[in-house]
């Protein structure tokens, strides 16, 4: 068996200086040349058994501390850190940094705490942009609060679920057929359906197994009606065992979850993985065609594109969200870089509010975040009326977007010069955590930042960010 090379320089050096010898006087107690100690404390050569026993016999060091394995670890740590979506594009060879830990380890910690300390920030600002979001710092989160950031951390893909979902939906020779297979599926557990004229979207009766569905609701909100509950009542096995998985905190968010799980399974169901992700391709994302295809809503497509994370067989990576007309974010997930605010509203300089000033259109944006990520957007009114006269509409706007780099499968993208620097707006996430100094619509300061207040001089914000 070939016996492994000992290549120790750094502890070489450190040694050398902490007894503060200059490289030949530290050569001349070892017994060595001053040209082969540069070498062995370069990684150049590794260090021989003569330099060993010296290093024991004339200095008391510990032997065994030059095989550590520091550096080892410290190449494990920097790889790591090199693979946070931060150091996007060319990363380092993995020579390049295993040279680095055993060369200058020095230098790897300083940059492994360097990364740990611009977590720990962000994750200081976030907190605080929580807590000043909330009414009240609790401790621990609501339920409502639980469940969402259980989907958010699920990349809103539920493997199990979709792929119980696909198979049910595997029944209908058209996507279109789902409506009927839902009756049918809910007939064969004894369950009745009727169309009624009431306010509410689905009532069941359990008493009579009779299922209501508002005849005033347009079709797909009916359809994906009738297969919400077909999941809690053919899958609720399914949906129990996900959510033990899950830990929920209280029996309020296992409540809630529980209805989110069989809200996926009927967009599942609606939009079955596969079929769905072939014709979104085929069409480039055009969220209208898909609509009339499957018998969907435009939001109900564009929530969908945006949990296309099927491990082997991603879609794009889009981020989707809604926001009421006070700029609330009522629904976000994002696969991209792009994350939104956990509270509050989004950048007032985002295209998805402007989409209540065009109803019925889509309007287009090509943005750039202050991490000088690149995205198109696109966003749309959506109104849910409730069918009859007096009764409360409710108004969203929706936005879907990617990273530009992936436009040429975008519909929307067609006709936009992307090569125009000019053509990005600067948008943010929240003005708390948003790093831009001269934005216009600023509404407050960023957190952490001094503040410079000139009282001889006013420009579009009474004060200057430092």
């Amino acid at each position: 068996m070939a016996i492994q090379k000992l290549y120790a320089g750094a502890k070489l050096r450190e040694q050398r200086l902490k007894i503060g010898h200059t490289q030949k006087d530290f050569a001349a107690r070892l017994g060595v040349s001053l040209p082969y100690l540069n070498q062995m404390e370069n990684n150049n050569r590794p260090v021989s058994t003569t330099v060993v026993l010296a290093l024991a016999s004339e200095f008391g060091m510990d032997v065994t501390e030059l095989s550590s394995g520091d550096s080892e670890r410290l190449a494990s740590d920097m790889n790591e850190i090199l693979s946070d979506p931060l150091f996007r594009g060319e990363t380092p060879p993995v020579a390049d940094v295993r040279l680095t830990a055993s060369n200058a380890p020095g230098m790897a910690r300083a940059f492994i705490a360097l990364h740990q300390s611009y977590r720990q920030a962000q994750e200081r600002l976030a907190s605080l942009d929580e807590a000043l979001g909330r009414e009240d710092a609790r401790a621990t989160p609501s339920p409502w609060e639980e469940v969402r950031d259980f989907f958010h951390y699920c990349d809103n893909y539920i493997d199990a679920v979709d792929r119980a979902a696909e198979h049910f939906a595997s029944r209908a020779n058209d996507p279109r057929e789902m409506r009927t297979i839902a009756i049918e599926a809910l007939a064969a557990s004894g369950i009745t359906v009727s169309f009624t004229d009431m306010d509410a979207l689905r009532l069941l009766e359990p008493e009579q197994s009779t299922l209501h569905i508002s005849s005033r609701a347009k079709h797909e909100t009916q359809t994906f009606q009738l297969l919400l509950q077909v999941a809690l009542k053919q899958y609720d096995t399914l949906l129990e065992a996900t959510l033990d998985l899950a830990r929920f905190h209280s029996p309020a968010a296992h409540d809630i979850a529980k209805m989110g799980l069989a809200n996926y399974f009927a967009g599942a169901a609606l939009l079955p993985y596969k079929k769905f992700q072939a014709r979104a391709q085929e069409c480039r994302h055009d969220l209208e065609v898909l609509a009339q295809d499957f018998g969907a809503s435009i939001e109900q497509i564009a929530h969908r594109l945006s949990t296309l994370q099927r491990p082997g067989s991603k879609g794009l990576p889009f981020f989707f969200v809604r926001v009421d007309q006070a700029g609330t974010i009522t629904k976000r997930h994002s696969a991209t870089l792009l994350q939104f605010a956990r509270f509050g509203g989004a950048c007032p300089l985002w295209n998805v509010h402007r989409a209540f000033e065009t109803p019925g259109q889509f309007l287009r944006q090509l943005a750039e975040t202050p991490d000088g990520v690149r995205y198109i957007s696109i966003a749309r009114d959506i109104s849910k009326s409730a069918g009859r006269f007096g009764a409360p509409t409710r108004r969203f706007a929706i936005a879907l977007g990617c990273e530009v780099r992936h436009a040429s499968q975008l519909v929307y993208a067609d006709g936009l010069d992307l090569s125009r620097d000019t053509a990005f707006e600067p948008i943010g996430i929240s003005c708390r955590i948003c790093a831009r100094k001269n934005c216009h619509q600023r509404a407050v300061p960023p957190l952490e930042q001094n503040l410079v207040v000139d009282p001889n001089r006013r420009d579009v914000l009474p004060y200057r960010v430092d």
